[in-house]
């Protein structure tokens, strides 16, 4: 059986809003596995809706770029937030995602492939990085958007400086509509896509693997109510649907009024300007999300150098 840490008991009740003794409990149950442990507690009734956990483990910073109808968001990692406030650091970052943007750069690798403005790689840049600022960093990620016709929008929230900062998003409108209609609008779906964090555009769009984790959550959940088989069916099919529809952008309410769909903002628009407006694409890029940093314990690190 996996040890069960306070650190581990603490992430679980951050994560699921359960009780101690509930996150414990549930920990042994999932041998450590904290996602399991997540699932086992909302099978049980213990924690409310599962939280949409972007966890900002890693530091660095996100960059966004747009130029004409595309716009790219690309994150470099470093170790401490002190590097991401070191000009050379975001020099670095600004630059790399101008590279992306000229470049079309599809993934992190093609990106570090690319040429640097200075000379040399943008993989050689970032060694050289290393090296002077003395922290390790890594080039994680990029996301690109593109229209036809129409416009592409960045918001940073929280900027640390023009174009950089912790949540970067993109958002790509397709359509007929003046610039000065599809600007203003896309900057404001760019900021509840920042609050809000669909998990992608439309229903169809959500990763197959979460819609069966919700299924697996219901049924567990739907079979503990003691109903008949077919009540536990349109049970589970129901909780699925409604997963799917509080995580989709389009269907997910603005977060402005609370209510209305995010496709029916973008319809209202469009009517109003009497021009085709669709949301297209968007990339939403949150510091460190998903990364999982090891938690240390300073005191215990001094006195193991000390050789206590």
């Amino acid at each position: 059986m996996a040890e069960i840490t306070a650190a581990a008991v603490k992430e679980l009740r951050e994560r699921s809003g359960a009780g101690m003794m509930d996150c414990k409990k549930a920990l042994a149950e999932s041998n450590g596995d904290i996602e399991a442990a997540v699932d086992w507690l909302r099978a049980k009734g213990l924690a409310a809706a599962q939280k949409k956990s972007s966890r900002t483990a890693a530091e660095g910073l996100v960059g966004t770029a747009v130029s004409g109808t595309k716009g790219v968001a690309v994150e470099v990692n470093s170790e401490t937030d002190f590097v991401a406030k070191n000009e050379q650091f975001q020099d670095f970052v600004r630059s790399v995602t101008a590279v992306a943007l000229e470049t079309d750069a599809a993934d992190a690798e093609a990106l570090s492939n690319a040429a640097f403005p200075s000379g040399g790689t943008v993989a050689e840049k970032l060694v050289s990085n290393i090296a002077t600022i003395g922290e390790n960093q890594s080039l994680r990620r990029v996301g690109h958007v593109s229209v036809e016709k129409g416009v592409v929008v960045d918001y940073m929230h929280n900027a640390q400086a023009p174009g950089l900062g912790k949540i970067g998003v993109l958002v790509a409108l397709e359509g007929d509509a003046p610039a000065d209609v599809m600007q203003p609008l896309g900057k404001q779906i760019a900021m509840h896509i920042a609050a809000a964090f669909p998990l992608a555009l439309s229903a169809d769009d959500i990763d197959p693997a979460l819609l069966e984790r919700e299924r697996a959550v219901a049924a567990e959940k739907a079979a503990e109510s003691g109903k008949p088989a077919e009540i536990v069916a349109k049970m589970v099919d129901g909780a699925v649907a409604k997963f799917a529809k509080e995580n989709a952008l389009l269907s997910q309410p603005f977060v402005i009024d609370n209510k209305t769909p995010i496709a029916d903002v973008v319809a209202k628009a469009a009517k109003e300007a009497g021009a085709s407006i669709t949301l297209k694409n968007y990339v939403r890029f949150q510091l460190g999300e998903g990364i999982e940093k090891e938690e240390t314990d300073f005191a215990a690190e001094v006195a193991a150098a000390a050789g206590a």
